[in-house]
């Protein structure tokens, strides 16, 4: 099922709440967020200017669990509930630096968790469909989402094998669970010349970019990672 959030109530909470939270009067995470970005994102060689941006300003520590708050910027990753956890600062950003988003396109991602890297990715991108197995947090993440006003994401609480065909093509899609094989289906929902970033293997996988051509796929494999599986 899929939840579409409102647009004018998305725009005034967007004015409102992340200019609040992206400045130090009023956030207190704002240093922190700062030193997280140009310490374990920037320092690592995460260059994207608006991917740093984005970074500086969504407010990290209100996609993770009140008691997990004071740890929200930390090298590390969360737990969010129903045994899933959101991965580290810094490998959100590389996964979604590999994507080379300029602004316009559509993006796909399967995995919502917290709903975090969707935000991140609603700076970067004109739209995002994110899709979340578990109902718990697909939902906790919509609603999390419409509140501060990422009015260009949707969210859908379902199986990320199936993608969002009547969507589909994407210029990008982005995996944050790991299949042990690429799946052909969400391979077929990119569109010609769109990248996809995706973990693939069991428990430490290749992080792969995968780029559609007019006559197959042309493979890069970044580094090793360690994501959770991807279920059906």
């Amino acid at each position: 099922m899929g939840h579409r959030l409102r647009p004018t109530l998305a725009f005034a909470l967007t004015t409102s709440l992340l200019v609040a939270v992206a400045t130090s009067a009023q956030d207190p995470f704002f240093g922190v967020r700062q030193r997280m970005v140009q310490e374990q994102v920037q320092g690592r060689g995460v260059t994207q200017p608006t991917l740093l941006s984005a970074m500086e300003t969504v407010p990290r520590h209100l996609f993770v669990p009140e008691e997990s708050r004071s740890f929200a910027y930390e090298d590390r990753s969360l737990s969010i509930g129903a045994g899933e956890f959101m991965s580290r600062p810094y490998l959100s950003a590389r996964m979604i630096e590999l994507l080379e988003l300029d602004g316009t396109e559509k993006v796909l991602e399967i995995g919502t968790g917290s709903g975090y890297d969707a935000a991140l990715l609603s700076r970067l991108a004109a739209k995002v469909f994110t899709i979340e197995l578990l109902d718990e947090l697909g939902t906790r993440a919509s609603k999390n989402l419409e509140y501060l006003g990422f009015s260009n994401v949707r969210v859908r609480v379902g199986n990320g094998y199936e993608g969002w065909p009547e969507e589909a093509p994407f210029d990008a899609i982005i995996l944050t669970a790991a299949p042990e094989h690429l799946p052909a289906s969400l391979l077929a929902q990119l569109k010609e010349s769109g990248r996809m970033v995706v973990p693939v293997g069991r428990y430490v996988q290749d992080l792969q970019v995968i780029t559609k051509t007019a006559g197959g796929t042309e493979k890069r494999t970044i580094i090793p990672v360690h994501l959770g599986p991807m279920h059906n």
